[in-house]
């Protein structure tokens, strides 16, 4: 077969060689094919990367939330008891009429110990979201025995007494120490969902 001979027109595709028409037949096909894939096809693989990203996501969503929900009675367990032991410690929260007579024993807790006191200052309440800190500056100055017989004092009150920001210093053969001595007191109306009565 000579293809100097065959007519390249096409409109007389129809009288080529029959390998030539297979030939032709064969490249429409693969650039109509490129076309379509380029056109078409391109897109709906990018569609498809972004569902599949998508399913993980919501496979790992589904899994989290699988979890919670198998952990669900013991979740409410936990929540049973932080209620309890949150109740427990508003109940060791003075109230408002009660502060007086904490800071007494704070003061008798001290003296009770050995302690002399330099400064004793109440400062203002200091509001938080169901509570008030009620924060005192303290300076006392006495022996290494006497100010662990205080701290341990305060631990044993009936109600919540925390220490902070404790500095030591040596004064001779006694101990100075500058502390900030912090009670609590609920704000009353902030707990709706349960009311706790007080021992």
């Amino acid at each position: 077969m000579n293809l100097s001979e065959v007519n390249w027109d096409t409109s007389a595709a129809g009288t080529w060689p029959l390998p030539i028409k297979i030939a032709a037949n064969i490249l429409v096909v693969l650039i109509v094919a490129g076309v379509g894939f380029y056109y078409i096809t391109l897109d709906q693989l990018a569609s498809l990367d972004q569902y599949k990203a998508e399913e993980q996501n919501l496979k790992r969503s589904f899994e989290a939330k699988q979890r919670k929900a198998v952990n669900l009675p013991d979740y409410r367990e936990q929540y049973k008891q932080i209620g309890e032991s949150l109740g427990e410690m508003i109940k060791q929260m003075p109230t408002k009429a009660e502060v007086a007579n904490l800071l007494i024993d704070i003061s008798q807790t001290g003296l009770a110990s050995g302690l002399e006191f330099r400064l004793f200052k109440p400062a203002s309440p200091i509001r938080k979201d169901f509570y008030s800190e009620l924060p005192i500056k303290i300076n006392v100055i006495g022996k290494y025995e006497e100010i662990g017989l205080f701290v341990s004092g305060l631990a044993s009150l009936p109600r919540i007494v925390t220490v902070h920001d404790v500095a030591i210093t040596p004064k001779g053969s006694l101990l100075v120490m500058d502390a900030t001595i912090k009670t609590y007191n609920e704000e009353t109306g902030t707990i709706k969902k349960k009311k706790v009565r007080r021992r």
